[in-house]
Order: C-alpha cells, then structure tokens, then sequence
C-alpha cells in the first residue's frame, strides 16, 4: 500500500522466531509455517515481518513467505531447539556399558552441573539493530533482550510427565520457561487448559496470558492430484489406506500402547494398517522392536520426516486419525483431519476433550484396551 505523500507511517517492525531446523520442530515447524502463510494472504497491513533464521536450516520457510513485508532476518543468536538435550545427556549415551566406571563417571559430571546456575541466552544485537519493535517467541526457547517480546511455551510437560526429561532438561525448562515468561509482556498459549496450568504453575497474572488457537496449516500445501497420490504411496511403501498417526517419536506421543491395541484388535479378527509419520529420535529402537515383538511388521508402516506434499496424500488416504498422546497444549493434527474431513481417535487428556468436543471418539490413552 502507497502512503499519501507528505505522511510518515513507519510500520511496526515484528520479529519471529524461527530458528528450528526441518523435520526436528514437530507442530511448532507447522505452526511457523502457517503464520507466514496467512501473512502471505493479507491485503495491505501496517506491519513488517522479520523471521529470525539460521541462513543454512532456512529452506523449509523461504517458499512461504509471499508478502513484500515479510523478511528473513539472519540468526547471529544461537540456539533453536524446542527442547534442550544437554551435553551431558550425549556423553551419558556415549559412555554407556562401554565402560567399567560409566556410572560413577556419570553420577560425578551430574553433580558438578547440577551445581551450576542455568544460563540463558543474551540479545547478541541482531534484533535491536534490525530495528524490531516486538519480538515474538514462537517456542519454548528465547533469548534476553530488552526488546518487548510475546513468550509462546505451549506446555509444561515436564510438570506432568518429569519422566520423559532428564534433570539437566527439567531445570533448563523451569528457568527458562519461567524468565521467559516474567520478560514478556504477554504469554500466549493455544488451549484454555494450558493457560490455567502456566497461570498456576507460574503464579502469572491470567490477564498477561493470551489463549490464541492454531489454525490447520495443511491447506496451505499443494493437493495432490490421484497419480501423484499413487506414487507417493508406492515410495513410501504404504497400502491403499490405513489408519494415520503423525508424531515424532517421543514417549508421550505413546506409540508402545497403541501398537499394543493394534495387536489386540487383530487378535479380535480385524487387520488393520497402521502409518506412522514424523522424525524418529532416540525412542524410535524401543518403538521398532516392540513392533517385531508383537508380530505387526507387516502392518505397521514409519515413514519418517515427510514433506508437506506427501502429508496431504498420508491424510487424505487415511480413513482415520488415530492421536493417543499422553500429553498436549494443542493438537494440530488432529485439526487437520477435521479440515480434510478424516474421523479422529484421540485422547481424553489435558487440551484435547475441550479441542475436539464431541467431533471425535475419545479414549483414555492409559488403557490399551479403551484405544483398541
């Protein structure tokens, strides 16, 4: 839009985080992706975008930024992990049995860390020099600057399943999710039930914490015609149709208990294939050999990462989401099928009851046989 001639309109510099690498971010990728998608469809706004990046993990985002006042601003900060995983939890798997004294050594380099203060990320001046007005933390991590910022944490998982996290990770998460919060001047969150749980957990004021829901980005992405269809599924070496869970493989995302019901349903007579896509960590051999030990190699598929083209296949092939988290803030998959209109299994926990209301079968994601 033209500003009238003898008018100065200086528009609202917005800087976003996205300093994830492709495929490693899970829903926060997505939700990335969508911001800069639906900021690529506005008319005319009075703002300008800056996407804080990392030059060589930017590719993933560059195709959707189609606005002139959206912009990627290269990361001189580190960092861009949703979740730490310390140093110390690579030397842990390093070492291993390999050693005779590994646990000793381990339980010494604990100790010493655990004794050292948790420090957080400065402002190394990228931001302040771009001349951003607000910056927008699009995940659990951040930095200090003295810039305004929006905080976005989405969950506090490591509250509810500390199991699932190391010590080292349980404290970087409780500090910085905690500073971060404090330094920003407002705190978004997706669901109704996090904003209680941070509010309670955190003792912050309700009225600083905004319920903001995340709109399905996978309209965004090309549809694939019925031969594209058929080759995406030949590559992958996936059948005609299945049931679909994408989740990168970590514990909450309990994909040991629902392999567990697929077991029991075959044994009820029905043969039913199961999909599975999303990056596949550390978990993944546990996952894998419990698939061999039930005897459903033939029927269990994991695709690993895909891309957004092969998605739209995987949901449109499905004939139904099957989502048994042990935990969410959100559920973005789950919105997706609703869109492409695919019937959804999901669990009765945290965000997902009041995110689906009575639009999906609800199980409890504790109990093999509710999920069968």
């Amino acid at each position: 839009m033209t500003e009238p001639r003898g008018i100065e309109s200086p528009r609202l510099r917005v800087g976003l985080d996205a300093r994830l690498e492709h495929g490693l971010a899970g829903g926060v990728q997505q939700f990335v992706i969508g911001l800069a998608s639906g900021l690529a469809r506005l008319d005319a706004v009075s703002e300008e975008y800056l996407f804080l990046s990392a030059p060589s993990v930017d590719d993933w985002l560059r195709p959707h930024l189609g606005w002139p006042g959206s912009k990627l601003l290269s990361a001189g900060v580190a960092g861009g992990r949703t979740i730490p995983r310390s140093t110390l939890s690579s030397v842990r798997s390093a070492l291993g049995a390999r050693l005779p004294l590994a646990r000793d050594t381990w339980r010494r380099l604990r100790r010493v860390v655990s004794s050292q203060p948790i420090r957080l990320e400065q402002s190394d001046g990228t931001i302040e020099r771009a001349g951003v007005d607000v910056m927008h933390f699009t995940f659990q991590g951040g930095f200090l600057t003295d810039v305004p910022t929006i905080y976005q944490p989405w969950d506090l998982q490591h509250i509810h399943l500390p199991g699932f996290f190391s010590h080292e990770e349980r404290r970087w998460r409780e500090e910085a999710y905690g500073t971060f919060c404090r330094q920003a001047r407002l705190v978004v969150v997706a669901s109704d039930w996090a904003r209680r749980d941070l509010a309670s957990h955190f003792g912050i004021s309700p009225s600083k914490i905004a319920v903001v829901g995340v709109a399905p980005v996978i309209s965004t992405y090309p549809e694939p015609g019925p031969d594209a269809a058929a080759q995406v599924r030949q590559r992958l070496g996936v059948p005609r149709t299945f049931i679909f869970y994408p989740a990168q493989t970590w514990p909450h995302k309990n994909h040991l208990r629902l392999l567990a019901a697929l077991a029991v349903v075959r044994r009820r007579g029905i043969d039913v294939d199961l999909v599975c896509s999303g990056s596949q960590n550390s978990h993944y051999a546990t996952i894998r050999a419990e698939v061999t030990r039930l005897g459903l190699d033939r029927n269990v598929h994991f695709v690993g990462f895909v891309e957004p083209q092969d998605i739209q296949v995987l949901f449109r092939s499905a004939f139904a989401l099957v989502f048994p988290s042990l935990f969410e803030g959100w559920g973005l998959p789950i919105l997706e099928a609703f869109e492409i209109g695919v019937p959804v299994v999901c669990s009765n926990v945290t965000s997902l009851p009041d995110l689906v209301g009575d639009a999906a079968v609800i199980c409890d994601p504790t109990d093999v046989g509710s999920i069968a």
